[in-house]
Formats: structure tokens, sequence, C-alpha cells
């Protein structure tokens, strides 16, 4: 089984749930930011599972992206904007066949879901939900995740893994 973990994250919290989730699917697992998953990369996956974190109660836009650029308030270090919104990346998607499943990094009060539409852009380009969607909890606008999320990710890893047995 070839599986495919995307990720667009700012302050590294997205992406060690990604490489958590990968841990759990196991075997040769690819875990590829927004830059580095090209039509090419991802090309026969059979599981695709991709990610964001929660912003402005919905999935980010490049200028969500370029506000928080333009407006970084006071995090404990700069965002990585070294790569494309996960939703520029979904629209320019390669149609496909296969598996898919999506997550997002929050803060648990918040209302919205960047998964959701994370999960309807896969499943219109031939990735077909095998999971319900995923969250995993920040305990602030910049990090870090709440204990136990890492262990929450790998465990659902597992899972994803074994549905698609």
């Amino acid at each position: 089984m070839k599986a495919v973990v995307v990720y667009q994250s700012l302050w590294g919290n997205t992406a060690a749930i990604a490489r958590a989730i990968a841990e759990g699917i196991g075997g040769d697992t690819a875990v590829l930011s927004t830059a580095e998953a090209t039509g090419e990369a991802i090309a026969g996956a059979d599981l695709i599972v991709a990610g964001s974190p929660l912003m402005g109660f919905t999935l980010p836009s490049d200028k969500m992206v370029r506000s928080v650029r333009d407006n970084p308030g006071n995090p404990p270090e700069p965002p990585d904007l070294s790569h494309p919104s996960m939703r520029t990346w979904l629209d320019a998607l390669p149609k496909g066949k296969g598996r898919s499943a999506a997550f997002e990094t929050r803060i648990w009060w918040s209302p919205g879901s960047a998964a959701k539409k994370i999960s309807r852009g896969l499943e219109a380009a031939g990735y077909a939900p095998i999971s319900k969607h995923a969250r995993f909890v920040v305990t602030g606008r910049c990090g870090p995740l709440r204990d136990g999320e890492v262990e929450k990710a790998r465990q659902w890893g597992a899972e994803l893994a074994e549905a698609m047995r």
C-alpha cells in the first residue's frame, strides 16, 4: 500500500501530527508538505491523509496565510510560510483513485472545520473517505499541542492502516 500524509503547518504542530499519523500507518508512508506533495510524489497513492490548521473557523486560504505573515502577533517563533495553503494544494490535486482521510489542528473550543473542507476536496479528486476526519488540539493560537495528541495521532494512523487492509 502506498500511503502519503500531506500537511500545511505554520508553527510545526500540524507537521508533528502528520509525522505521528505516518508512524501509525507504518511502512514507507511519506510525510510531505503541500510544497513537496506534487502530482508525481503522490501518483499511485492508495491512501492520502491530509491536514492543516483551522484558521478563521475554516480551511486557511493563501490570503489568511499572508495575513499571518503581515500580522504575526507575538508567536514564540516565526511561522513557516514556505509552502502553499492546503486549499491551494487541493485545488491543484490531480484526479486519482484511492482512499482518503482528513485532519486538522485547532484550539479545542473553536467552531468550524478545516478537515471537512479537506475531505470534500480529496473526495472531489477521486479519493473516497475511509474514516471520519480527526481533530487534534493545540493549547494556544501557535501551540503547543495538548498532551497526548501526538499519541492520539499515531493511534489514528494505525486505525487507518487497519481500515485499508
